[in-house]
């Protein structure tokens, strides 16, 4: 089925303490603000919190295997980190069909991140990525 502009798609996910972690190790980023409790705590966030470029990933796993999904190149991705991303948080990721450059089969998409689990309904990240699928955009 081939995208157009205005078509949507939303996921929840939660990331674990455990998966925090785990990137810290791969990415060698082991600032304490994400995997230290006690020096968490003294820090306005008042808990660990996710690395941001890891939260990022979340939207990579969707753009590839789920919207568009396979076979989708990645060409670029804007980021604004609104609010910090806390493990064990539920959280709604949506995204949007801005513009699609016809014939080039790139797509421009809207990625935001919203905090569902205190019922505010949040935005927490805010970006756009752009990327190209030859079967699902025109």
């Amino acid at each position: 089925m081939q995208l157009k502009v205005g078509d949507t798609y939303e996921s929840e996910f939660t990331i674990s303490q455990e998966q925090v972690n785990a990137f810290a190790e791969l990415s060698g980023d082991k600032n304490p603000l994400h995997i230290d409790a006690v020096y968490a705590a003294t820090t306005n966030f008042k808990s660990p919190i996710v690395h941001g470029i890891f939260t990022s990933a979340v939207i990579s796993k969707i753009l590839g295997m789920e919207f568009p999904g396979p076979g989708t190149f990645y060409l670029g991705q804007k980021l604004e980190f609104k609010r910090a991303i806390y493990p064990g948080k539920k959280y709604v990721v949506k995204f949007e069909i801005k513009d699609i450059r016809v014939g080039k089969h790139i797509a421009v998409i809207s990625t935001q991140y919203f905090e569902t689990e205190s019922g505010r309904n949040r935005i927490v990240l805010d970006g756009e990525a752009e990327v190209k699928n030859i079967e699902r955009i025109p």
